[in-house]
């Protein structure tokens, strides 16, 4: 029976952390939708004609607030 040494569980411990780094890195992208994603499909929905000028702006207001940002954003920030 062969013994991989020291070195040999060093290299295939490295090579695991590295396979799950990048699985962790390819899957949050995919769980993480963006509030812009919802403004692209607003402006879409207007750009195709499903919804008036009126719903696009009443919407847009809802997404975000005064200032461009997401409302996320003010739900994060303490007072």
């Amino acid at each position: 029976m062969m013994s991989w040494g020291v070195d040999g569980w060093v290299w295939l411990t490295v090579w695991i952390a590295a396979l799950l780094v990048m699985v962790w890195l390819i899957m949050r992208d995919q769980r993480r939708p963006t509030e812009t994603d919802a403004i692209e499909i607003l402006r879409a929905r207007f750009a195709r004609g499903e919804i008036t000028e009126d719903d696009f702006e009443h919407a847009r207001t809802v997404l975000l607030d005064g200032d461009g940002r997401p409302l996320n954003a003010q739900k994060n920030q303490r007072p």
